[in-house]
């Protein structure tokens, strides 16, 4: 009598090859986090800072005149017009700046919207700070309203020599949904 296989070789491959899958799936998640880990500690991300800063008057650079561009774009199913109305500016490194942004809400209904920005050379991201910016809040925008929306910064002077131009990118989400700018009513 020949003794009897505990698993038949096929259902063992089927087994490793789920398990294969199930490890894929979860080494994708991780990646997420240890991206932004190693992103914060190389600085190439091109994060911007989430909240304002202080502009304590630092010595104005003169001697250099720095480009900065601004990019936006909306996501799929933001319905919304958004455009920077100064393209390219040049900035003294040091020097205080502001620069608009336009918007409207061509739909029907209410939408509140957040933009997020990035800094490309992801490097020049950590020279940036904003002192004022759409940015760091939701922007709630009733329908077929518009609005300008401010955005000062200056360039740290200490921007490495080497970089004289930048891109800011602004991309706008429609976050009606997921919102804490909902009113509730107060339970009596």
């Amino acid at each position: 009598m020949q003794p009897k296989q505990s698993q038949n070789p096929n259902s063992r491959l089927v087994v490793k090859l789920v398990g294969v899958v199930f490890g894929m799936f979860a080494f994708g998640f991780a990646l997420v986090p240890l991206y932004d880990v190693f992103c914060d500690i190389t600085g190439i991300n091109g994060k911007t800072n989430e909240t304002a800063v202080t502009y304590s008057a630092p010595e104005v650079d003169t001697s250099r005149m720095i480009t900065v561009q601004f990019i936006t774009k909306t996501t799929a199913g933001m319905p919304w017009k958004f455009e920077a109305r100064t393209e390219t500016v040049k900035v003294h490194p040091g020097e205080l700046n502001t620069v608009e942004f336009y918007v409207r809400n061509p739909a029907i209904r209410d939408i509140v919207g957040q933009a997020i920005p990035s800094v490309s050379p992801g490097t020049a991201a950590l020279y940036l700070n904003k002192t004022e910016c759409f940015c760091f809040n939701n922007q709630p925008l009733p329908s077929g309203q518009e609005a300008v929306m401010p955005m000062q910064f200056y360039v740290d002077p200490q921007l490495p020599e080497d970089i004289n131009f930048f891109t800011v990118q602004y991309t706008l989400y429609d976050i009606t949904g997921t919102s804490a700018d909902v009113t509730t009513e107060s339970a009596e």
